[in-house]
């Protein structure tokens, strides 16, 4: 991680990179690992860098199937908070950004973690229960949380037009503690860490079919060819549910297309995050100063990730009636992952039907925030064959069980 230095970087930087070398290595497969962690994305590398770490485990393979961190982890506007209603919930993402607080010096690796605050704004007496119902339970849990109203509002957002006609903001709650990181740095930050402690990280392999015998997993056949271990971890989103059932187990997961899009650079104008679920749109800005919009699911279910241009229609026009100096603004470009949604729109992570077999998938539209818990959370679990507490009741198993976590609200996107 010393390559990591900012004084590394000045000297490769005069040097015009020419000396850098790579940040990790570019492994080819073994026939045989202790476990394989399907999808290299910011939870796939979290989970084999702590497994390594936290454990000691020393053949781990990380199969990734185009890039590291091409799908959600790049595909999304790097919003951290924890302010979620249900307890269960509000545990997991808290404790994430705990973690998140200490990333850049654990993994030696500045993730750019900026703790802004995150502001979601209420429109409706319908808003303003929910958000104070939340505020109320986020204070229960130890989660610092404010209710503000509009004059508040304003204060801690200039820009925002409070009595827009279509979408007033009667008010708003306020996480202080909220913010952005960069997405790719977190990748990298993992990818490396993972690296040095003798993870294989293998791009370019994707996992065709989960292989069994007599009730366990036994591997995964890629087109390198079988690749056998007695633990199989398949940490990849949308793709998750395909990949899974060809081994007979079906999840309870949705897959649609999720849009942002990103604005020209201008000089700071947006302090904090600012989110709106009855719009369906959220907003920041990035240290560069390109402003980052976000957007509500499209109604189709689909594994494309590419969006519409109605979503992107709608979601413009409440922009700028939130934004009115907004509007003067171009766009630069615009993209969409594919989320994995669940009926109560919690994860599912934990063990399946199929002994040595794991899953950790269904986030949605929560999945960067949950990065660092989910890595250290679910390698525990791959390592002692016991969920920790905090996960526990994300396992699939809940669905028969009747324990859903409905966290649709919390989402403040519609998913």
């Amino acid at each position: 991680m010393s390559g990591s230095s900012f004084v590394s970087w000045m000297r490769s930087a005069i040097g015009g990179h020419r000396q850098a070398g790579r940040q990790w290595k570019k492994a080819s497969p073994k026939s045989a690992y202790d476990v394989i962690i399907v999808g290299g994305g910011g939870h796939g590398l979290a989970t084999a860098a702590y497994l390594a770490r936290d454990h000691g485990y020393g053949r781990i393979a990380v199969l990734e199937k185009a890039w590291l961190g091409g799908g959600n982890t790049a595909r999304n506007t790097a919003i951290i908070r924890s302010n979620y209603l249900h307890d269960y919930s509000a545990a997991v993402y808290d404790h994430a950004l705990g973690l998140w607080s200490d990333l850049s010096a654990e993994l030696g690796y500045n993730v750019l973690f900026s703790q802004r605050g995150v502001l979601t704004l209420a429109h409706s007496q319908h808003d303003v229960r929910q958000g104070q119902r939340r505020v109320f339970a986020n204070g229960r849990q130890g989660i610092e949380a404010q209710w503000l109203d509009p004059q508040q509002v304003a204060e801690r957002c200039p820009p925002l037009d409070i009595a827009a006609p279509r979408w007033p903001v009667l008010g708003a709650s306020w996480q202080p503690a909220g913010g952005v990181a960069r997405h790719d740095a977190v990748v990298w930050g993992y990818a490396q860490m993972a690296d040095a402690l003798g993870v294989d990280i293998i791009e370019n392999c994707p996992v065709t079919a989960l292989c069994s015998k007599d009730g366990a997993v036994t591997g995964v056949e890629t087109p390198f060819g079988f690749i056998s271990a007695p633990k199989v971890a398949v940490v990849a989103a949308a793709q998750s549910a395909a990949l899974v059932q060809s081994a007979g187990i079906v999840l309870p997961i949705t897959a649609k297309p999720l849009q942002a899009m990103v604005s020209e650079p201008v000089k700071p104008v947006l302090d904090p995050v600012v989110l709106s679920s009855t719009v369906g749109v959220y907003v920041s800005q990035t240290d560069k100063g390109e402003l980052v919009f976000g957007a509500g699911t499209d109604a189709p279910v689909s594994q494309v990730a590419r969006g519409s241009w109605a979503v992107i229609e709608d979601q413009m026009a409440a922009v700028v009636a939130l934004f009115p100096s907004f509007s003067r603004l171009r766009l630069l470009r615009t993209w969409a992952g594919v989320v994995d949604i669940t009926p109560d729109a919690s994860p599912l992570v934990g063990e399946t039907a199929l002994s040595g077999l794991f899953i950790n998938c269904g986030w949605g539209t929560g999945g960067f925030k949950a990065i660092p818990a989910s890595g250290k959370l679910f390698a525990h679990h791959l390592a002692t064959g016991t969920a920790h507490d905090l996960l526990r009741p994300f396992a699939l198993d809940r669905f028969e069980r009747g324990a859903l976590i409905d966290e649709q609200r919390a989402a403040v996107v519609a998913q």
